[in-house]
């Protein structure tokens, strides 16, 4: 959504990296391109204008001038302005004190306000509560059996006894609606309203009805990310016709340029609260304005890695895992799959990849990556006999042609899958056996150690005849290899199959920086 922006901003602080100390004019000239990314990715004008005006004037205070680096000051200072506009703080859904807490969506209609009744309820469930979805959309053809659907597989109930399709009064199941919640002990509910492809009195006071009628405790404006403009204008008449409590942003993951996101909170002074994704009911997550601020100005988002991997990965299995990965040996193909499957759970892999910080500058690369390539590798696994995948060096060229006709990929793809696996369980045992990593068995610790025991050196008899044999013998015994060189980590030794040129003394060679 923010791409156009992100690499406009980048660029424009690239050009500041090189400068010492940044004089009124640079500060002009970055604010002003500043202003056109802006304006480029469909911000609005007056929030254009309060923006630049802030960076301009912190920009030109003591905090940069005064600042060892003036172009990372600068990126902190947008960085901070575009968390105000965001909203600051992330903001949560406030419950009731006494249950049901009434959540009330409103928005226009192709907003996605069905759908995002489902993952609401489902994001709800998987925190520990009792969602029941509302069916008070009985304007649009077939919306209670979408919204029905939706709940199903959302593995919510919900509560629809009219029909729709133009029939029914949505106050009067509006209403209805909290007793059965109350009766089935349901402690949330998700009233879903009907909306109109455009601003008109009828939708506005049914709305307005429905939310005097059940008297909500969140009422949530639903806006269409992709709509530009039209989403401030939509935002000011609503919050005028009914008032809203929040923002929930739908269509994130579309190539509109996502002026929107940073127009709403400013102009309405609510909260964004929630943003979707995705056509899926996962693709949904609380909004946090320091994160989206971070992935515009190619940051990163390590946090909402960190949750999605927690949330994905047995902490137990992970650490069975790990052992798995530094003995090497005890890696199987069955594991590999295993892996795989949990990273696919936490979404794309382009999406993954693109939350790491300076990612931005490799967007062609991540629009390459396709995820049918991992349900590829994972038919060949899935393809194999448990004793092929438990050791796959049994695998012949037979084998391997059955496996390429059962995953229905050729035989070289299979071939180049277990070179792959072969090649990477090397490295592993490598890596745990002596390339010197910190706590991993026989790596830098156990160098250390043998370097400490060495240091001791032999006792000198106190014989003087048999003090100066053994000097005589030490003396024609062969030169231990030295530390310090480029095999230091290595305990003086290369890995397996590697070979140096004739001549070459490694304990020689120094990397920049080396005494």
């Amino acid at each position: 959504m923010f791409e156009t922006l992100s690499d406009r901003l980048t660029s424009v602080f690239s050009s500041l990296r090189s400068k010492g100390r940044l004089s009124d004019a640079d500060i002009d000239a970055t604010t002003r391109e500043i202003r056109i990314a802006l304006l480029e990715a469909d911000v609005a004008l007056p929030v254009v204008k309060a923006f630049v005006a802030q960076v301009k004037e912190r920009a030109r205070g003591a905090e940069v001038s005064q600042a060892l680096n003036p172009a990372q000051q600068v990126v902190k200072i947008v960085n901070d302005e575009l968390i105000g506009i965001l909203g600051g703080e992330t903001r949560r859904i406030r419950f009731a004190k006494t249950p049901p807490t009434v959540i009330m969506l409103a928005g226009l209609q192709g907003a996605g306000k069905t759908t995002l009744a489902g993952k609401l309820a489902k994001w709800l469930r998987e925190q520990g509560h009792v969602p029941m979805l509302v069916a008070a959309d009985l304007q649009r053809p077939n919306a209670v059996q979408q919204l029905q659907v939706v709940g199903e597989r959302a593995q919510v109930a919900v509560y629809a006894p009219e029909p729709g399709n133009g029939t029914g009064d949505p106050i009067e199941v509006a209403r209805r609606s909290i007793d059965e919640a109350k009766r089935l002990q349901h402690d949330i509910v998700i009233i879903d309203t009907a909306g109109r492809l455009g601003i008109d009195q009828d939708m506005m006071k049914q709305a307005a009805d429905i939310r005097d009628a059940v008297q909500p405790d969140e009422v949530l404006f639903v806006v269409d990310a992709m709509i530009g403009q039209d989403a401030v204008t939509t935002a000011q008449a609503f919050m005028e016709g009914v008032g809203f409590d929040g923002v929930v942003l739908t269509k994130l993951d579309g190539d509109a340029r996502g002026g929107a996101a940073l127009s709403v909170r400013h102009i309405t002074g609510r909260p964004i609260m929630f943003a979707s994704t995705g056509e899926k009911l996962e693709d949904f997550d609380a909004f946090h304005p320091d994160r989206m601020a971070s992935r515009i100005l190619d940051m990163g988002d390590i946090l909402t890695l960190i949750e999605q991997a927690q949330k994905t990965f047995d902490e137990d299995q992970a650490a069975k895992m790990a052992g798995k990965l530094t003995s090497g040996e005890n890696f199987t193909l069955e594991d590999f799959l295993e892996q795989m499957m949990m990273v696919q759970k936490m979404g794309p892999i382009k999406n993954l990849l693109g939350m790491m910080p300076g990612m931005g500058q490799m967007r062609d690369q991540l629009n390459s990556i396709d995820d049918r390539d991992l349900d590829r590798i994972a038919a060949i696994i899935r393809s194999m006999t448990p004793a092929e995948r438990q050791d796959p060096k049994i695998i012949n060229g037979s084998r391997r042609a059955r496996i390429a006709a059962g995953s229905g990929v050729t035989v070289s793809a299979v071939s180049n899958l277990v070179t792959r696996f072969f090649d990477a369980q090397k490295m592993m045992k490598r890596m745990a056996g002596g390339m010197g990593i910190p706590g991993m068995p026989g790596g830098r610790n156990k160098v250390a150690k043998n370097q400490k025991k060495n240091k001791k050196g032999r006792r000198v008899s106190g014989d003087p005849r048999k003090a100066a044999l053994e000097k005589a013998s030490a003396a024609e015994a062969p030169a231990e290899p030295k530390q310090g060189g480029m095999l230091g980590n290595l305990g003086g030794k290369l890995p397996p199959g590697v070979e140096l040129p004739p001549g070459f003394d490694p304990s020689k060679f120094r990397l920049p920086g080396q005494k």
